[in-house]
Order: structure tokens, then C-alpha cells, then sequence
């Protein structure tokens, strides 16, 4: 950034209309653009997780911690098609869960119980397992068309200055009302998220401090998600085998789980 000289000869008066120019211009940055910025952030945020046009699979490990219980482990695999909003979520641990599984059609989110051998009525809305996280955590990012901006500031997370962008839902379909997304500037990678009822409480702080580069793009390989009314509460995921090689159609019906439990 390139340095301005002010000459100490300069009236005082041309001196303070300099300084409430660059102030003007620091608002109009912070407010004028704001929108304009916040709205090109969530797009690339969105395109950086989503993979229109291929499928894309994980093993996600989800460790958990909840005062006065064992540390408890679950894994998962999840497949997704961003294209027509489809993912298929099966249980691989705990053993006693294996076998489980989620299925999202449209609109409609399913649970299989291998056991009962039936499928009822979910919600991305629900948390998985016992786990912090929740369904809508697996599937692909679409903040752009489900949240509103209500404002943008700047601030700093550890070594990183950040865009922190405050957003209102458009619809009752996502998990939380509010949300606050601290992004670095350098680079549009998302580093903490606060998610707050509709009455502004904090419900859960979400940290991503490792990305992995999958085509062209950066993937968080690691997540830490905080439970913030059952204090002490949180679950670290681990994403491993990420990759967008096409998936059978198969794997994402009801036929798809009932037929991997036999």
C-alpha cells in the first residue's frame, strides 16, 4: 500500500478533509461493497465445497466428548451427488450401530434401522449419532441460497485478518437461524462459524483449521464443533478418502441400504 505525504505546510482544513475523505472511503469499502463482496465470498465458499456434474465420497471419523462419559468414535461414509441435492450417509462404527443409515431424496430426509429393517422420517435438521454433528453438515454448501447478508466487518483470527459476515436465514430448512463466518481475505477459506438461535443465542462454534486440495479446490479435512449450551461437549471430524469419482446410481436409494445389510 502506498504511503501519502501530507505536507506539514497543507492547512489545517484541506488536512482534516483529507482525513474524512480516506474515512468516507474506509465506510463506503466496509459498507457500499460490503454486499457486493459478502454475496462473491458465499459463492466461491459454496463452489469450493461443491462438485456439480461428479459425485463425491468420504470416511469421516467423528471422535466425541461429553462430560463424565468415554471418549465415544463413529465413522461414516458418506457419498454425495451436489447435482440433484442427493447424499447417502452409511454407519460404519460404533459395531453396534454399523449398518445404519441416512438417504436424502429432494426434500425428504430418511433413516434406515438395519435391525427393524424400516425407514422413518429424518432431518438434516437432526444430529448424527451422538455426535455435535448434524445431517445438514454433510451435505453440499448452499449459503448463498438459504442465507441473507445482514452485515460484513473485518477482524483478525490468530495470524489471519478475516471477513466476518453475519447472516440471517431466507428459509426454516437449515439448522440455525444466524450465522457469523469468520473467512480469511487472503484466501476464501472458511476458519470459524457461530451458529445462533433466532433469538441470537450461540448454539454451536464450529473450527476448521485443516483444508486438503481436492481438484482445484480446498476441502477441510479437519473439523471441531462445539457445543455451546452443554458445555464441555464437542466432536472433532476427520475427513479421509475424499475423492469425486462417479458413483453407481444405486447408492443413492432405499435399495442401496437395505442391500449392503444383508
Amino acid at each position: 500500500m502506498n504511503t501519502i505525504d501530507i505536507s506539514r505546510r497543507r492547512t489545517p482544513a484541506l488536512a482534516v478533509a483529507a482525513v474524512l475523505i480516506l474515512c468516507l472511503g474506509m465506510s463506503l469499502g466496509a459498507q457500499g461493497l460490503s454486499n457486493q463482496a459478502a454475496e462473491k465470498i458465499l459463492e466461491e465458499l459454496d463452489d469450493l465445497g461443491n462438485f456439480p456434474g461428479k459425485d463425491y465420497s468420504a470416511l469421516f471419523t467423528i471422535v466425541s466428548e461429553k462430560p463424565g462419559e468415554k471418549q465415544s468414535v463413529s465413522q461414516v461414509r458418506v457419498f454425495r451427488r451436489d447435482s440433484r441435492k442427493q447424499f447417502t450417509i452409511l454407519v460404519m462404527l460404533p459395531e453396534v450401530n454399523k449398518g445404519q443409515g441416512y438417504l436424502r431424496e429432494d426434500d425428504n430426509v430418511w433413516f434406515y434401522d438395519p435391525t427393524s429393517r424400516k425407514f422413518s422420517h429424518s432431518s438434516i435438521k437432526e444430529n448424527l449419532q451422538n455426535s455435535e454433528a448434524k445431517n445438514a453438515d454433510f451435505t453440499a454448501s448452499s449459503l448463498k441460497d438459504d442465507y441473507g447478508i445482514q452485515s460484513i466487518a473485518e477482524g483478525k483470527l490468530g495470524q489471519y485478518p478475516v471477513w466476518i459476515l453475519e447472516l440471517k436465514a431466507k428459509n426454516n430448512e437449515v439448522p440455525y437461524e444466524l450465522l457469523k463466518l469468520h473467512i480469511r481475505k487472503d484466501r476464501t477459506m472458511l476458519l470459524k462459524e457461530e451458529a445462533f438461535s433466532v433469538n441470537g443465542r450461540l448454539m454451536r462454534t464450529t473450527l476448521y483449521p485443516k483444508y486438503v486440495s481436492l481438484e482445484n479446490k480446498l476441502l477441510p479435512s479437519q473439523i471441531l464443533i462445539v457445543d455451546e449450551i452443554n458445555k464441555g461437549e464437542k466432536s472433532q471430524i476427520s475427513m479421509t478418502e475424499q475423492n469425486v469419482e462417479k458413483l453407481p446410481d444405486k447408492v443413492f436409494t432405499k435399495a442401496f441400504l437395505e442391500q449392503v445389510n444383508r
